[in-house]
């Protein structure tokens, strides 16, 4: 090649500018995949936010939170079950019902998991550790007649009422104020308002001829 056509020594580093940067732009727009790393914050642990409550008063109302939490997310999808499995002549009224109250129970989970984070806690997340922390019966994979559909999300409603009543008492002596009213206004009320709709399908009744 004649010494007048090969390009300059500038001219070669300019281009090897060109094509460093155009690499570089095409690695960070590479998505990073397969991360792992340490735990930031250990489970059962609490991070200090300054909400004017001391960490013992935190810790005491993130486990009682949790462990509505994990009996919820256990209810939430036991009504989406029975959703998808109810038969019967009833089936059109509380395939809709389930359904609904499936909905508003999932609020109540991002409500409840919300209020954790809040205190500095960690809310249970993962359908494995719900499994081993919520005293709720688990059902059978298998369908169920609507009776026990029905005894199963009473007796759910019952135990998350009983266990709002007391840790809100907790709660209240403790002066956690904004705990005391998610688990009496949120909860409480809920379930209280969701075992009346539900129960009062099991009642006994003359379907068109009365006694």
């Amino acid at each position: 090649m004649p010494r007048s056509s090969r390009p300059s020594a500038a001219a070669r580093r300019g281009t090897s500018s060109v094509h460093a940067s155009a690499k570089t732009a095409r690695d960070e727009a590479r998505p990073i995949t397969n991360q792992r790393g340490r735990e930031i914050q250990p489970f059962g642990t609490i991070t200090r936010i300054p909400i004017g409550l001391s960490e013992k008063v935190c810790k005491a109302s993130v486990s009682a939170l949790n462990q509505v939490l994990a009996d919820t997310m256990t209810l939430r999808d036991l009504y989406k079950k029975h959703h998808w499995q109810v038969a019967g002549h009833t089936f059109y009224s509380l395939h809709l019902l389930f359904d609904k109250h499936y909905e508003e129970q999932a609020e109540l989970v991002d409500t409840i998991a919300e209020r954790i984070q809040l205190l500095g806690g960690l809310a249970i997340a993962m359908a494995a550790d719900v499994a081993e922390m919520t005293k709720i019966e688990r059902p059978p994979k298998g369908r169920e007649e609507v009776p026990v559909q029905i005894s199963r999300i009473l007796e759910a409603h019952e135990l998350i009422c009983k266990e709002a009543r007391d840790f809100a008492g907790k709660a209240d002596e403790a002066g956690d104020d904004g705990t005391n009213d998610l688990l009496v206004s949120d909860v409480l009320r809920r379930n209280e308002m969701q075992a009346w709709f539900v129960a009062e399908h099991v009642v006994d009744t003359p379907l068109v001829r009365a006694d």
